[in-house]
């Protein structure tokens, strides 16, 4: 890289630094109603969180086995949210980042077997406070990286002392395999090989060998139950 473009990427990232920290201070400027929003996102969480632990206690009662293996949750950070904000092109305001950002609030299942994602997805589905705004899945059709995951966009009820609110929340499911296989991959390719294509290539092997195990310990579970 010569000077003069050395000194033109220096400046870009000044100016995009300087965005993001007048992007921060608009927000905080809005200080109590975005304390407010992460606060109800974060009742939303443990309103979701709860409903996958009592379909994971009942399924022990009634079937001795538990779909799923463990649960995450997350609270979008300020700057992921300006920055998704600034990618869409987006008004810096609460109303519009509760409008338009529906993953402030994220729950992540992690289920055993690819069929457990489905069936504890249906049962989830199923309740009637809570209703499925958007669904991809990409364990079905996975996306080009490799990528496999079930999401779903639902909004779920919050009970205030005066009132109800309705909140988002993201739920991925995922089976043990995919989430390793999700967790390395960012590592490796976001910090290591973005322009790497023998490593996008050998990556994508691995989640196809990732697949076929899955499924192939989801069958010899069937053998065993069949038994």
């Amino acid at each position: 890289m010569g000077k003069e473009e050395k000194e033109v990427f220096l400046d870009n990232a000044f100016v995009e630094k300087l965005m993001e920290n007048e992007a921060m201070e608009q927000l905080m400027e809005q200080g109590a109603a975005f304390r407010e929003l992460m606060a109800y996102c974060r009742c939303a969480i443990m309103e979701v969180e709860t409903k996958f632990n009592v379909l994971n206690t009942e399924f022990s009662l009634k079937y001795d086995r538990n779909p799923i293996e463990t649960i995450k949750s997350r609270l979008k950070s300020p700057e992921s949210i300006i920055e998704k904000l600034h990618r869409k092109n987006i008004p810096l305001n609460i109303r519009m980042v509760e409008e338009q950002i529906s993953d402030i609030a994220g729950i992540r299942v992690i289920c055993a077997f690819p069929e457990d994602i489905y069936e504890i997805s249906d049962c989830f589905l199923k309740q009637d406070d809570i209703r499925l705004l958007k669904m991809k899945d990409y364990i079905k059709e996975p996306k080009p990286n490799g990528y496999r995951s079930l999401h779903l966009i639902v909004e779920t009820p919050i009970y205030l002392h005066d009132r109800k609110r309705l909140m988002k929340v993201e739920v991925q499911l995922r089976t043990i395999a995919m989430d390793f296989w999700a967790s390395l991959e960012h590592r490796i390719y976001y910090k290591k090989g973005q322009d790497n294509v023998e490593l996008r290539k050998e990556l994508m092997e691995c989640a196809q060998i990732s697949a076929s195990l899955d499924f192939r310990m989801q069958e010899i579970r069937r053998q065993i139950d069949l038994e």
